[in-house]
Parts: C-alpha cells; sequence; structure tokens
C-alpha cells in the first residue's frame, strides 16, 4: 500500500492481513492520499529518488478485506488519489510482540530499506491489541519530517537528561 501524508510517500509493508488495507481506510478518512493498493511500480526519476506509481487499470482502487474492491475516489473524492509520488518512508507492520530493548525505547524501531539501491527510511511497528496504528503512522511522518529539518527528539530528550544530570551533580545532590 502507497500512501502521501504530510507531503511523503510512504509504503504501508507487511505481511497479508496485517491490516494495510484498514489502516488505508482509516489514513483515507483523515484526509490522506492514496497512490496505489498492492500493485505499486517503482522506479528511479531523473534526480535519483525513488517514485512510486500504481498501474492505470488498478488507480484509485482498494482491496480491503470481508469489502472487497473499493473505489477509493468514489468513496473520498478525487483528491484522495494521486498518480505518483516519490517514496519517503517504509513503515513496516509486524504481527510478532517483543519487549523493545532499551535503546529502541528511546529511538523506535527504525532503520533503513535498501530499493533500487537508494536507501529509504523504515520503522517496524508491531500490531498490538488496541493500538491505533493511524496515529502512530501520523507520528511517524511527522517526526520524519523533522528529522530531515536536523532535529531528532531522542537526541534532544537525551541531552536535556545529560543536563539535568551535570546540574544536580554541580549543586551536590546524589541521587
Amino acid at each position: 500500500m502507497f500512501m502521501e501524508m504530510y507531503g511523503l510517500g510512504v509504503l504501508l509493508s507487511g505481511p497479508s492481513g496485517v491490516g494495510k488495507s484498514e489502516l488505508a481506510l482509516e489514513l483515507l478518512t483523515r484526509g490522506h492520499r492514496l497512490v496505489a493498493d498492492d500493485a505499486t511500480d517503482f522506479n528511479r526519476d531523473d534526480k535519483g529518488a525513488l517514485q512510486g506509481h500504481c498501474p492505470p487499470l488498478l488507480s484509485g482502487f482498494l482491496e480491503a478485506r470481508s469489502l472487497g474492491i473499493l473505489n477509493v475516489e468514489k468513496m473520498f473524492g478525487a483528491a484522495s488519489v494521486l498518480n505518483k509520488h516519490r517514496l519517503d518512508l517504509v513503515i513496516r507492520l509486524e504481527f510478532h510482540h517483543e519487549m523493545l530493548a532499551p535503546l529502541e525505547r528511546l529511538e523506535g524501531r527504525r532503520g533503513t530499506v535498501r530499493l533500487f539501491d537508494i536507501d529509504v527510511p523504515e520503522i517496524s511497528i508491531p500490531i498490538r491489541l488496541g493500538h491505533n496504528l493511524a496515529v502512530l503512522v501520523e507520528a511517524a511522518c511527522r517526526d520524519l519530517k523533522l528529522r530531515q529539518t536536523g532535529y531528532r527528539a531522542d537526541e534532544d530528550f537525551s541531552a536535556r537528561q545529560l543536563q539535568a544530570i551535570h546540574e544536580s551533580d554541580s549543586q551536590g545532590n546524589t541521587t
């Protein structure tokens, strides 16, 4: 599933049945746009970025389990569908429920995935009962936009902690 959110091209990936189509429908109700369902074609543009587009036959359609084929453009309006977009982020939805390692609690499950010789940021989100995936994906997009400006919340938080420790030490406090 390939979507545009906050100006970013986001590929929602994961195994069959993980909930990509349901998540896409929720994101569409929030005003984000569909580029392609499962059949996204990617190629490199003249600037070296990956562009994703949908084959014309499938454009504007989405398959949702139990509902079948849905016409996104007719359901959500013409503005809900894009022909193509640059790929900026891969969100990998996963079934497994491992405990987060201490560093992952600070940095998240971030990495990169190499596609067509281009490293693309990737975030893995485990599926858990009660999680609002749309909110998590939107937050991941907003955070990526901040990271693109040079700001990282994990580094900011760590710097604040370090500053608090130094201030505490300079005041002679022991904890």
